[in-house]
């Protein structure tokens, strides 16, 4: 990967005159969000004159992720009116769940749908995960302790799928390697990530693949769970992450497409094996990446949306190569 000029030193100038710092990643945050929101955390909390806190709007967070330091120092309101923002993992500016007009915002993602909201924005799109960008930048200013590589290296696990995605490569195995000599446990971080599951988890996991359909020759899986199967189940936001891979993980799949009736409207998680699925979802007002994209589908019913989309990836020619 080619050296990238990362601005770190006007980032480190805007901390070091921050009165208070305020730590945000996206609503119904996965690990990658929570790891670079908690790596970014230990490294300033203890690091800097400004008083610090992590924050994220959502009540319910995924609770596996218990493990990770300082987890249970995440609020769920920002007490401080006039701190600079620090934003993880977040493509827009309405995903972090609260006003932030005329903020001062530093934005550090690798989504390539990523709106650059930032008065700063720090977004590499070639990193496998948002705590990838976190490392590259603040390794030129503090030293990575053992909390924050911790959060880091369990972002960037969960982020690549255990290190499967096409967005492995050198850089991310040397990254790993770095985030292991600095304190993280490789063992114990996979084993709370993967050997934690909630039983509601493999109830709405049932749910979904009795949903399973096939579309265009089998290219194309669709999942999709009701309102009333997430009530029976109890199953939360974080248990349904990763479902979709299931119906991407068929030979002749291509393109896998997993619908989720929330009470705000038609949650879409949408997954490829090649094929830009980012088009779908930008054309839907989501993003997300080139394999790995979502949104949400406001007044539109469970079946209704999967048809919607159906249509949509035929009309961009997804399946003809584009």
């Amino acid at each position: 990967m080619h050296q990238i000029d990362l601005p770190y030193m006007e980032i480190k100038k805007k901390i070091e005159n921050a009165k208070a710092i305020t730590i945000l990643s996206h609503l119904n945050p996965d690990v990658d969000a929570l790891g670079t929101a908690l790596g970014i955390y230990a490294l300033l909390h203890n690091n800097t004159q400004a008083k610090t806190e992590v924050v994220n709007a959502s009540r319910d967070l995924p609770k596996n992720l218990d493990f990770l330091p300082n987890f249970k120092k995440i609020k769920h309101q920002m007490d401080y009116t006039d701190s600079l923002i620090i934003a993880c993992d977040c493509g827009s500016i309405d995903r972090l769940g609260f006003d932030l007009t005329h903020r001062d915002i530093i934005n550090i993602d690798h989504h390539e749908s990523n709106t650059e909201y930032g008065s700063i924005n720090v977004v590499l799109p070639q990193c496998a995960s948002s705590s990838q960008v976190a490392f590259k930048l603040f390794k030129n200013f503090v030293t990575i302790n053992a909390e924050a590589a911790t959060c880091f290296y369990a972002a960037l696990l969960s982020d690549t799928r255990y290190f499967t995605t096409s967005s492995v490569n050198k850089e991310v195995f040397s990254i790993a390697q770095s985030l292991i000599e600095s304190g993280a446990n490789p063992s114990n971080i996979a084993y709370h990530i993967t050997q934690k599951r909630a039983l509601s988890s493999l109830r709405i996991l049932e749910k979904a693949l009795a949903s399973l359909s096939l579309h265009n020759d089998a290219k194309i899986a669709t999942l999709k769970v009701s309102q009333a199967d997430i009530i029976a189940t109890g199953a939360t936001i974080s248990d349904m992450d990763g479902v979709v891979d299931y119906a991407k993980s068929l030979v002749t799949v291509e393109i896998a497409v997993f619908a989720i009736e929330l009470e705000d409207g038609i949650r879409i998680s949408i997954r490829s094996k090649g094929r830009d699925i980012s088009k779908v979802a930008i054309a839907f007002g989501g993003g997300g990446h080139k394999v790995a994209a979502g949104f949400t589908l406001r007044q539109c019913e469970l079946q209704e949306s999967i048809d919607t989309i159906l249509l949509k990836i035929k009309e961009l020619g997804l399946l003809n190569g584009k």
